[in-house]
């Protein structure tokens, strides 16, 4: 498990204490995200994610304290009329596949976000979801037309020593900003008819530049 802020890492603690079996936490080391925090505890199902926001044009699904850099890349993308679904996986063993492939199938587009290694990290276990239930490629109809299939963009850190610095400095150095998933996810959608949001047709903001790609592996 790895909680998006202070108030669901209680309530994960507190799900770690009541489940009957062994249990892995991951949260990051530095200030906490200011959010309130509720009285008493909730105990949060294994395995379940959490849909923090609907959108037809793109899926943003962050593990742990990346979900506020997909909500806040989210309400920037909302700003030029591109419309983003935004996910809280909680868990990356085991992935919710019910909420996580519904989303993908309905979008199209994924972009993956994790303060960890890209090899073998979140963004790999999502892929090998999406091919596991065949769906990650197109499907040739009947007539010879590709139906289907979803663009996958993973942002995390590339397999190699990451050097020393302030959190601040390695996460603008390797992608992991509000800014970054911006662009990667106007890149991905920019390059087909996207929904209608507010009036506004968000194929006006097509760019011909690709997502980045960041590699694979390392921490912060």
């Amino acid at each position: 498990m790895a909680p998006k802020d202070e108030s669901e890492l209680r309530n994960m603690l507190y799900t770690a204490l009541e489940h009957d079996g062994p249990v892995a936490m991951r949260y990051p080391r530095g200030n906490v995200e200011g959010v309130e925090i509720e009285k008493g505890f909730k105990a949060i199902p294994i395995g379940k994610a959490e849909l923090l926001r609907e959108g037809g044009d793109i899926a943003l699904i962050g593990i742990g304290n990346t979900v506020n850099l997909c909500s806040k890349a989210a309400d920037k993308l909302r700003g030029g009329g591109i419309d983003a679904a935004v996910i809280n996986a909680r868990f990356v063993k085991p992935l919710d596949r019910e909420l996580i492939s519904k989303w993908s199938e309905k979008t199209g587009r994924v972009i993956t976000v994790e303060e960890n290694a890209l090899m073998g990290g979140f963004g790999s276990a999502v892929l090998e979801l999406l091919d596991e239930m065949n769906i990650l490629e197109p499907v040739r109809t009947e007539n010879g037309e590709l139906k289907g299939g979803i663009e996958v963009h993973r942002i995390g850190l590339p397999d190699k020593f990451i050097e020393h610095g302030t959190q601040s400095e390695l996460r603008k150095e390797y992608g992991l900003t509000v800014d970054s998933i911006y662009e990667a996810a106007r890149s991905m959608v920019g390059k087909v008819t996207l929904s209608v949001v507010g009036g506004v047709k968000s194929e006006d903001l097509a760019k011909e530049e690709k997502p980045r790609e960041v590699g694979e592996g390392g921490q912060i």
